[in-house]
C-alpha cells in the first residue's frame, strides 16, 4: 500500500468513472490531520467539476477503522504551544475540516461511505456528510468528546439534534458507543451491508450505466445497495438505542442540565450499556458537559450552515482554554486517566465562564463564506 495518507483512484465505469477515496493511515486508525483534510477537499472540488466522475466511494484502509477521528494529539500540541491565545494549527484544522464536512453534506454527486470498523469524531463527520452511508457488522460509532473536554463537532450539532427523542443529547453527554443498527435508527447511516460484500458492491457500482444527471445517479446507487442490504439483514447486530429510548428520554427529562447529568450518573442499573454511558459522563469534564448541552439546545432549530458557524466559534474558544489540553493529556498523552478538571461538578461552573465559550473570539467567522 502506498504511503500517501489518502489514495485517490478513478475507476472506469462504462462511459463514466467512479472516484475511489481510501483514508490510508491504518496505523493511526485513519485519523485525520490537516494534510488529509486539505487533500480530500481539493479532490472533492476537482471531481465535483469533472463531468467524467459519476459518483465517489470513500473507505478506510485496514479492517479496524474507517476513521477514528481527528489527530487529537496534534491539536493538543498546538493548544499547549500558545496557552490562552490563538492556536494556529488547531484553529486552521477545525476551519478546514468543517468546510470539508460542509462540502460533503452539500455535494450534488452521490458519495458512498463504507463505514466499516471504528467511526468516531471526525470520522463520523465524514460519514454523516455522505449521501449513501453504509455500516457493517463491525461498525462501532461514538463521539466521546466529553472525556477530553471537547464537544461533538464536525456537524454533530446538526445530526445529533435530528435523532429520535433525547438520543442526541444522551449520546453527546455520555459518548456511548453504538453499532450499525443504532446508526440506522438514529439516522446517521442508511444501510447495513455485511463487510464481506464490499468487493461485490464495488463491482456492481462499476457495472452501472451512469448518466450525467446526479439525481439519476443517486437512484442507481440505491438500486445497487438495496439487494446487498436485503441479503445482509440477518447479520445486523441488535441495537442498543431503540430498546433504551424510553429510559434515555426519562433520564434527559430534567428541570435543567444539572438534573439531567445527575439522572444519568446516578442511575443504578445492571444494564452494561447504560452503566458504561453513565460512568463516561461521570469521569468527563463537567464544564464540557455544560457546553455540549448548551450547544445542542441553542442550535436545535438551526440550519446546517448555522451549525458549522457555531461549531467553529465553540471549537476555537475550547482549544484556547486549558480544560481541553488537560483532558487530552490525561487520556491520550500521559494516559493516567486522571484529569484535573477545573470544576468538580457542573453546578460549580460560573455562568460567565460558560457564556465566554459562546462569544466570538474573532472579528469575522472563518466559515462566513460557506
Amino acid at each position: 500500500m502506498s504511503e500517501a495518507p489518502i489514495l485517490f483512484e478513478e475507476l472506469s465505469a462504462g462511459a463514466r468513472k467512479l472516484g475511489r477515496v481510501t483514508l490510508n493511515v491504518a496505523a493511526t486508525l485513519n485519523s485525520l490531520n490537516l494534510e488529509m483534510v486539505d487533500l480530500l477537499q481539493a479532490q472533492l472540488d476537482a471531481w465535483r467539476d469533472d463531468d467524467s466522475i459519476a459518483a465517489i466511494f470513500i473507505e478506510g484502509a485496514g479492517e479496524k477503522a474507517f476513521c477514528a477521528g481527528g489527530d487529537v494529539q496534534a491539536l493538543h500540541k498546538s493548544a499547549v504551544a500558545t496557552p490562552g491565545g490563538p492556536c494556529e494549527y488547531a484553529e486552521t484544522f477545525f476551519a478546514r475540516e468543517y468546510r470539508m464536512n460542509y462540502t460533503l453534506h452539500t455535494y450534488a454527486k452521490p458519495i458512498i461511505c463504507w463505514g466499516h470498523g471504528i467511526v468516531m469524531g471526525g470520522g463520523l463527520g465524514v460519514m454523516a456528510g455522505c449521501s449513501h452511508r453504509v455500516v457493517t457488522e463491525k461498525t462501532r460509532i461514538a463521539m466521546p468528546e466529553v472525556t477530553i473536554a471537547l464537544f461533538p463537532d464536525v456537524g454533530g450539532t446538526w445530526f445529533l439534534n435530528h435523532m429520535p427523542g433525547e438520543t442526541g443529547q444522551f449520546l453527546a453527554l455520555t459518548g456511548a458507543s453504538i453499532n450499525a443498527a443504532d446508526a440506522i435508527y438514529t439516522g446517521i447511516a442508511d444501510r447495513f451491508i455485511a463487510s464481506d460484500c464490499k468487493a461485490d458492491v464495488l463491482e456492481s457500482l462499476l457495472q452501472q450505466h451512469w448518466e450525467s444527471a446526479p439525481a439519476r445517479n443517486h437512484s442507481l446507487v440505491r438500486h445497487v445497495l438495496r439487494p446487498f442490504a436485503e441479503q445482509s439483514e440477518a447479520q445486523c447486530p441488535e441495537g442498543q438505542v431503540e430498546p433504551h429510548l424510553g429510559v434515555i428520554n426519562a433520564l434527559c427529562d430534567g428541570d435543567d442540565i444539572h438534573e439531567i447529568i445527575d439522572n444519568i450518573v446516578s442511575l443504578q442499573t445492571e444494564d452494561s450499556w447504560l452503566a458504561k454511558a453513565g460512568a463516561s459522563l461521570a469521569h468527563g469534564s463537567p464544564l464540557a458537559a455544560l457546553w455540549i448541552a448548551r450547544q445542542l439546545r441553542e442550535m436545535r432549530l438551526a440550519s446546517l450552515k448555522e451549525c458549522f458557524l457555531s461549531e467553529i466559534r465553540l471549537a476555537t474558544n475550547i482549544v484556547r482554554h486549558p480544560e481541553f489540553a488537560e483532558g487530552v493529556r490525561a487520556l491520550l498523552i500521559d494516559k493516567d486517566r486522571n484529569p484535573s478538571w477545573q470544576y468538580r461538578a457542573s453546578r460549580d461552573v460560573p455562568a460567565e465562564v460558560l457564556d465566554g465559550f459562546f462569544s466570538a473570539p474573532w472579528d469575522e467567522n472563518p466559515l462566513a463564506d460557506l
